[in-house]
């Protein structure tokens, strides 16, 4: 399953790293070069705190299929937030080490801010 729909609305999103362009490391790790669609359009990750009233908070990193400046909106270190299209998407590797690596990963149409 993949693209499985969230709801957040119960959780305030803080920024704890603005968003940037999505890169990752070459083959042969000397360089980075952006991650884009399977159309070629760049994507985008930010670093979000996110916290439900009287829980401990948890950090998750928030792919972005577009780019969430592009409205002139300016999502700094502490800013509230609101993810719009949210998804999940279960994922499972073999890393370089032999061992198995699983989580979830959480993508989003975009980003805006709250108030």
């Amino acid at each position: 399953m993949r693209n499985i729909p969230v709801n957040l609305s119960g959780y305030k999103l803080i920024v704890t790293e603005a968003p940037v362009m999505k890169t990752r490391k070459t083959d042969d790790g000397r360089a980075e070069e952006v991650v884009t669609d399977r159309e070629g359009v760049a994507l985008f990750v930010v670093s979000l705190m996110s916290k439900a009233q009287g829980e401990k908070g948890e950090e998750i990193k928030v792919t972005l299929t577009t780019d969430p400046t592009a409205q002139g909106d300016d999502f700094e270190f502490g800013s509230l937030v609101e993810l719009i299209g949210a998804t999940v998407s279960p994922y499972s590797f073999k890393n370089d080490r032999g061992e198995t690596v699983s989580g979830i990963a959480f993508k989003a149409q975009g980003l805006k801010p709250v108030g």
